[in-house]
């Protein structure tokens, strides 16, 4: 796989020191400090891996990121911010960035975001339990957590304390 980075910041030395770490990892490499002069650049070559300041001296880090997915969706694309909320980190992801990382972010960090191809989520179980287990292994542990007491874990439930003495006396449901 090529390895074809782009990065956009508009703080010089920043920017150098991580065109330097990242061609050391094995990138090559192109580094700019304005939206237009990146933009330009994009409609010339695809990049495999995108790295994209927030705030940019002409634009915006978040537009550039819907043009580098509009130009080449296989871009994976990472926004650094020195302006780190919740709300960036959304907008950052609903523009096409796989990660967000606020400034200042090691090198390490920035290089295992770009590489790291595994889903977030774990992939589902083989053998999942039912609704109904589920169910039964949660109103047994509040149960025992009660001390074993029908009223007190009736109440922590909201169940009627009959209703949640009929469960009780029934078997486990199948897995």
């Amino acid at each position: 796989m090529t390895k074809n980075l782009l990065i956009v910041d508009d703080d010089l030395p920043f920017r150098e020191r991580l065109s330097k770490s990242m061609e050391k990892k094995g990138f090559i490499v192109e580094s700019y400090a304005k939206f237009s002069d990146s933009l330009k650049r994009l409609n010339d070559i695809k990049f495999d891996f995108a790295i994209v300041d927030m705030r940019l001296e002409d634009g915006s880090g978040l537009e550039l990121i819907k043009e580098i997915q509009k130009i080449s969706p296989n871009t994976r694309s990472l926004l650094l911010t020195g302006y780190g909320n919740i709300a960036t980190a959304v907008a950052a992801i609903k523009s096409g960035a796989i990660d967000y990382l606020p400034k200042p972010a090691e090198i390490d960090q920035i290089y295992d975001a770009l590489t790291n191809f595994k889903e977030i989520l774990p992939p589902p179980p083989e053998n999942p339990m039912t609704a109904d287990r589920i169910r039964w292994e949660h109103i047994q542990r509040v149960f025992i957590q009660c001390n074993r007491n029908v009223s007190e874990t009736a109440r922590r439930l909201r169940m009627h304390r009959r209703t949640l003495q009929r469960i009780l006396n029934k078997h486990a449901p199948r897995e």
